[in-house]
């Protein structure tokens, strides 16, 4: 007998809600006539298809496929070829995140090889399961399958999508499991089937597995919870607890990780929450970078579908539990912007509940003047103004549309004109017959450990703690002939004078792109180890 949740709050068994009738005394009416039409989910839900929701998925098709080319052709950001190196020393944790996209990277190279499209393939994969997941959440929420194209299709057109989940880091994994979670929770709205807080346990637990942000997702459902009448009734049975269980025993790796050594990522990350001083630059910032990486018309229905639906209304508001996946964050960012930076792509596991909510008033319209307005306007403009946000996104990283140089943020962060550096590196290290290159900047380590595809051992001395993992260097490797490498001489070079005798600039090499100068790199030869050996081989 499976035991579920009515919405009366009497626990007990209901015969026949999935065979698709409709629970006795329902709270939710639209709800109700939702289940009456049959089940919803994948195999099972079958409504006529129209054209606008094949155009939606083969829209989705083009930009999904989009974001593989691009995983496979750009260079790897510093963070990628970091986490990469992670990979290599498999650990439960590590100084900045959680493990999980270590054991992911590991995963993709071992099919493709330390290749981008290696590293990047188990991210790209979860993107294309976070699609099917915020599609079927909205289909679910709003009993459409229109509506679930087009929350799947607003999800991928914004530019927050499909740069981090085309990206190997820890937010492409924490979307994918936002997107997973809120599926489950929406499953458990349609079917009061309890067992569905076993799968939402897990994928909070997935969620803290990812990256710190995934607390957030875990206060969402405490939120929705004690804020919803339809969440409330739970309290009273021990399905979310058990939930709750699973989710906690997924992050355990990550606390018995931070315990022995001395919480170092805990204090890293968490510390981060200390009040500073106001600016109100953050908040501008915080705001614009939003607007951009959501396009401005997705954050207008956003906004409206999250006025609408908040979890404090009664039962009939069919989006409640995306509501309240937003607001705990978004309260948070809101007032960390006004003492501190809010990072453009922290909010980003917001985004599948934003995508779904974005969706709610394009299904339902508006007869209020000013919301009705606003909802035709965003209809007629919001695809073609997200597709131009993309189009100068990818058109700036391929081709380099404007000539910044220096200034070009895509190019400073991704490794563009860093192979040929690498290579002039890795063959002056042969020349000399060099034992080691010295690094004293976790980029410079991360991008040389892998354009020079490992063919001479990378010592990072002076950032032990991000590599906690990786064997120590030893004297005998420190003692041959070194090459030290440095964007910042005049900030790095005397960490490194104070450890070794003898210095001497080699050269300086430019980075570039189109003949446009990104950076350089001053080459140093260095001898005469001082005291014991330092430094780790990530």
């Amino acid at each position: 007998m499976v035991w579920r949740l009515d919405n009366t709050g009497e626990s007990g068994a209901l015969p026949g809600l999935l065979q698709g009738k409709a629970p006795r005394n329902p709270g939710n009416p639209s709800q109700a006539a939702q289940i009456a039409a049959g089940p919803i989910g994948p195999g099972s839900f079958a409504p006529s298809v129209d054209a606008a929701t094949r155009n939606a998925f083969c829209a989705v098709a083009i930009l999904i496929s989009l974001r593989f080319a691009v995983g496979a052709w750009l260079p790897l950001s510093f963070d990628e070829a970091y986490y990469w190196l992670w990979s290599k020393h498999l650990a439960l944790g590590y100084y900045d995140h959680p493990a999980l996209i270590a054991f992911a990277i590991r995963a993709g190279t071992a099919i493709f090889g330390d290749t981008e499209f290696g590293v990047r393939f188990v991210p790209l994969v979860a993107s294309v399961a976070a699609s099917w997941a915020v599609w079927r959440s909205a289909a679910i929420l709003l009993a459409s399958e229109r509506s679930g194209a087009t929350a799947c299709l607003l999800f991928n057109a914004t530019l927050m999508i499909a740069a981090e989940t085309m990206g190997a880091t820890p937010d492409s994994l924490l979307i994918a499991a936002a997107s997973f979670l809120l599926w489950t929770m929406a499953k458990l709205g349609t079917t009061q089937d309890g067992r569905w807080w076993l799968a939402a346990g897990l994928a909070a637990g997935m969620s803290l597995f990812a990256k710190y942000t995934g607390f957030f997702l875990c206060g969402s459902l405490v939120f929705w919870l004690l804020a919803s009448p339809a969440g409330r009734p739970w309290l009273r049975t021990w399905w979310p607890y058990a939930g709750a269980l699973i989710a906690l025993s997924l992050f355990a790796p990550t606390y018995y990780w931070n315990m022995t050594h001395d919480f170092i990522s805990f204090r890293f990350q968490f510390g981060r929450m200390g009040a500073g001083r106001a600016n109100a630059t953050n908040v501008l910032e915080f705001v614009g970078s939003q607007i951009a990486l959501a396009s401005p018309f997705v954050l207008v229905l956003a906004g409206i579908g999250l006025a609408r639906n908040s979890p404090l209304a009664s039962p009939t508001r069919p989006l409640g539990v995306a509501a309240a996946t937003v607001w705990p964050a978004l309260v948070y960012f809101s007032v960390h912007a006004l003492h501190d930076r809010v990072q453009g792509n922290w909010p980003c596991f917001l985004y599948p509940a934003l995508a779904v909510l974005a969706a709610y008033p394009l299904a339902k319209g508006f007869e209020h003047a000013l919301r009705g307005r606003l909802v035709r306007l965003s209809r007629i403009l919001i695809l073609p103004v997200a597709a131009a946000i993309l189009t100068v996104a990818y058109a700036q990283a391929f081709f380099g549309l404007v000539p910044l140089g220096r200034h070009d943020p895509i190019a400073r962060m991704m490794a563009v004109g860093f192979a040929p550096v690498a290579e002039e590196i890795s063959a002056e290290a042969a020349r000399m017959h060099a034992a080691a290159i010295v690094t004293t900047n976790y980029a410079t380590t991360s991008w040389l450990s892998f354009y020079t595809r490992r063919s001479v051992p990378v010592v990072q001395i002076t950032d032990d703690f991000r590599f906690l993992s990786s064997p120590r260097a030893t004297a005998a490797l420190l003692n041959g002939p070194l090459l030290y490498v440095t964007q910042a001489p005049e900030r790095e070079i005397p960490a490194v004078r104070s450890h070794f005798a003898r210095i001497a600039f080699w050269g300086r090499i430019a980075r570039s792109h189109d003949g446009m100068a990104i950076g350089t790199f001053d080459v140093y030869t260095l001898s005469g180890l001082r005291g014991a050996p330092l430094g780790r081989l990530p």
